[in-house]
């Protein structure tokens, strides 16, 4: 049995309107199947900003109006890639507070980790359906409890 180590490092979208965030759903990885905060991996020589920007745009289909830093923060995954291949992930998420003038969201896959995107009214999401950048999100904002 082979374990990768790896540390990724990416950019996140908390957007809230009218108690319903914007999740999209992971086609793949060590989240497959949870509701995650639209975002994904820094490319090299791209900000934080810009990645938050083109990757709500890929997973969400929404152009950013404004965001803002709301925190930084980590979580360690292990999951199993192959029969005997796991890998042992340091993820480290940058979360913005983002504002946009869009409500209809790109509801098809992305091809890539995405099976589309959708408006989740907050109080009926359990912590199981979500990942773990998700759900800080939400505890941190104090929509759901710790």
């Amino acid at each position: 049995m082979e374990t990768i180590v790896k540390t990724h490092v990416g950019a996140y979208g908390i957007i809230i309107k009218d108690n319903k965030i914007a999740l999209v759903k992971k086609a793949r990885g060590g989240y497959k199947g949870k509701l995650d905060l639209p975002g994904g991996g820094i490319e090299h020589t791209e900000l934080p900003s810009e990645t938050l920007e083109r990757e709500i745009m890929e997973e969400a289909g929404i152009s950013v109006s404004k965001y803002s830093l709301f925190d930084v923060t980590a979580t360690n995954i292990k999951w199993k890639i192959e029969e005997d291949l796991f890998e042992d992930l340091h993820h480290i998420g940058i979360l913005y507070l983002v504002e946009t003038n869009e409500v209809e969201l790109k509801k098809e896959a992305d091809g890539l980790d995405s099976d589309g995107a959708n408006w989740y009214l907050i109080n009926e999401l359990s912590e199981s359906q979500l990942s773990p950048f998700a759900r800080y999100a939400l505890e941190k904002m104090n929509y759901i409890k710790k």
